[in-house]
C-alpha cells in the first residue's frame, strides 16, 4: 500500500530519531520494508511526483528515495540506486527556497543526497547548506564525506557492493579502521 507524505514525516520525525536513523539495524530495516516497500517502489517509478506540491511532501519523497532506499537494500546495490532522483528533488528544493520553509532539524535530511553524492561540486555546495544549520555535527559529517570525496573521487567503501575495483590507495584505507558511515 502506497502511503501518504505526512505518514513519511510521522514515521520519520515523530515515531523514530537519531538513534534509528544513524544505528538502526535489521529491526529499524524491516520496520520500513514492512510499511513502505510499496512506496519505494512507486517513488522509484516516478510515479509520487504529485507529492511535489509542499517543502514537506517534498522532503518525504526525498526521505523515501535518499534514506529508505538504503535501509531497504543495505548491503546491495540497489542502495545507492535512487540517489540521482533524491538529489535532483533536493537541488529543486534549495532553488525554490523550499528548504527554508522546513524546521531545521527536517532540513538535514533535504540536504542528505548532497552528502551522499560522489561530487566535488555537489559536496562544495552541500558544504554551504549543511554550515548554517545549527549544531555542528551535520557541516563535521559532511566535511568527512567531503574529504573522502576529495581523496578518492567517491567512497570506497560502497566498491564491494557495487563490483568496483579498489585502487591501492583505497585498499589501504579500507584495511584501517575508517567511518563508513552506515554504507
Amino acid at each position: 500500500m502506497i502511503v501518504q507524505p505526512q505518514d513519511i514525516i510521522q514515521f520519520w520525525f515523530k515515531d523514530h530519531g537519531a538513534k534509528d536513523w544513524f544505528t538502526g539495524g535489521e529491526d529499524f530495516d524491516k520496520k520500513i520494508a514492512d510499511k513502505f516497500t510499496a512506496t519505494h517502489t512507486a517513488a522509484h517509478k516516478g510515479e509520487l511526483f504529485a507529492w511535489r506540491t509542499s517543502p514537506e511532501n517534498r522532503l518525504a519523497e526525498i526521505i523515501v528515495l535518499d534514506q529508505f532506499t538504503r535501509q531497504l537494500y543495505r548491503k546491495d546495490p540497489r542502495a545507492f540506486a535512487c540517489d540521482p532522483i533524491a538529489l535532483t528533488l533536493a537541488q529543486e528544493m534549495v532553488i525554490r527556497g523550499d528548504d527554508m520553509k522546513l524546521d531545521e532539524d527536517w532540513r538535514t535530511f533535504a540536504y542528505m543526497p548532497y552528502m551522499h553524492c560522489e561530487s566535488l561540486a555537489v559536496h562544495d555546495e552541500a558544504m554551504k547548506l549543511f554550515g548554517a544549520l545549527p549544531g555542528e555535527n551535520s557541516l563535521e559529517y559532511e566535511l568527512k564525506h567531503r574529504t573522502m570525496i576529495e581523496k578518492f573521487g567517491r567512497y570506497p567503501y560502497r566498491n564491494q557492493v557495487l563490483g568496483r575495483q579498489n585502487t591501492p590507495q583505497e585498499d589501504e584505507f579500507l584495511s584501517k579502521e575508517h567511518d563508513s558511515f552506515g554504507q
